[in-house]
């Protein structure tokens, strides 16, 4: 089983992200539309797992798809839905998790939630302290387990994700 860590942020992770977005462009842009740094390494400032999460925008599926060997060629899992429904998912580096990909259909409703999150805690630094707060408490209640892990945050991200969607409607 995969132990989670949390660390101060890293003010190299959007260096990572980029250099990753480069390699995933060159390996399978002709299937994405667009690439998003997302989830805690973000959000300057924010304590996190040390894992880059990437949000792909494909135009189909069943295209990526045909790229699941080209993928784990550049170090990528993949592992299809994973538990949610129109989605790929692509994890690298093992039990050492050091990138996830998650990737939707252009316009899919995941997209823009993941997106809302993101750009509230971005806009909300007190929102932004108090969810590191949480996941610093997580981390020692859940004794690093990753399931007891997201369980533990989940009442703070769903109540969020809410707002950060009431912004979104209000733009």
């Amino acid at each position: 089983m995969r132990i989670v860590t949390v660390v101060d942020y890293d003010t190299q992770w959007p260096d990572v992200f980029t250099a990753e977005r480069a390699r995933l462009q060159q390996t399978i842009g002709k299937v994405v539309s667009r690439i998003h740094h997302i989830s805690s390494t973000s959000v300057p400032g924010l304590a996190a797992k040390p894992v880059i999460d990437i949000l792909l925008e494909v135009e189909s599926l069943d295209a990526l798809d045909q790229f699941n060997a080209v993928m784990e060629c550049i170090g990528y899992t993949a592992r299809g839905e994973n538990g949610i429904p129109h989605r790929r998912y692509f994890t690298k580096g093992g039990d050492q998790r050091s990138h996830q990909v998650h990737a939707f259909v252009v316009g899919d409703k995941q997209i823009i939630k993941h997106l809302a999150f993101r750009d509230y805690l971005r806009k909300n630094p007190k929102a932004a302290e108090q969810y590191a707060e949480i996941k610093r408490a997580a981390i020692l209640t859940s004794n690093r387990n990753s399931h007891i892990y997201s369980r533990l945050k989940a009442d703070f991200i769903e109540y969020h994700l809410r707002l950060a969607l009431m912004d979104v409607a209000r733009s």
